[in-house]
């Protein structure tokens, strides 16, 4: 299911909402959105939105929080397969290329709205982004002291295959021909490449 990111116990009406905000924020851009429109989606009145949430940016913050804190346990969850660094970053990379085609709604809302959020909001997300980064530059890092990796800008190949992963939310259709987990195991492949691993 769709809303199967949020895994946050949750007053129905609430999880209804956050729903509704991603679809609208999805089809229409968190700016062009009104909280009407939100509200509609979610069965309620226009008023039932401040009931939850204090404004339309708690709705955009709250799905960027549960969707970031997601991806995070997602990430560390594939970290712990392995102390190998091979081994590590193709676990890593696929379960994020595979979380962001599997919630690409989701995913293109909480990696391309960042920008209406206020700034201690932002701040919030960015710190969990940063635990992101920090993984796969420690991973890339790794492979490099161990002699498997061939890396001589690791900052810049970190930010490459993030970026590879997150735009998989720009692009991705669940009507296409590739299933989340094999994407993310193509993801994978190509990072141990980029990585210049020496197996």
């Amino acid at each position: 299911m769709a809303e199967a990111w949020l895994n946050e116990p949750l007053a129905p009406a609430a999880r209804r909402l956050l729903i509704g905000a991603v679809e609208a924020f999805a089809a229409r851009g968190y700016h062009a959105t009104a909280t009407r429109d939100i509200a509609a989606r979610a069965g309620l009145s226009a008023a039932g939105v401040y009931v939850h949430f204090a404004s339309k940016e708690e709705l955009l913050y709250q799905i960027s929080l549960i969707g970031h804190r997601g991806t995070v346990q997602v990430v560390r969850a594939a970290a712990a397969r392995s102390d190998q660094p091979a081994v590590r970053l193709r676990a890593v990379i696929c379960a994020i290329t595979a979380w962001h085609a599997r919630y690409h709604t989701t995913a293109r809302v909480i990696n391309y709205e960042m920008a209406a959020l206020t700034e201690r909001h932002r701040a919030d997300i960015a710190t969990l982004r940063r635990e992101i980064d920090a993984l796969v530059r420690q991973t890339l890092e790794d492979g490099v002291a161990g002699g498997v990796f061939d890396v001589p800008d690791v900052r810049g190949t970190t930010l490459a295959l993030l970026s590879l992963t997150i735009d998989v939310a720009r692009w991705f259709r669940a009507t296409g021909t590739r299933a989340p987990e094999e994407l993310g195991a193509l993801y994978g492949d190509l990072a141990l490449r980029m990585a210049g691993h020496r197996g």
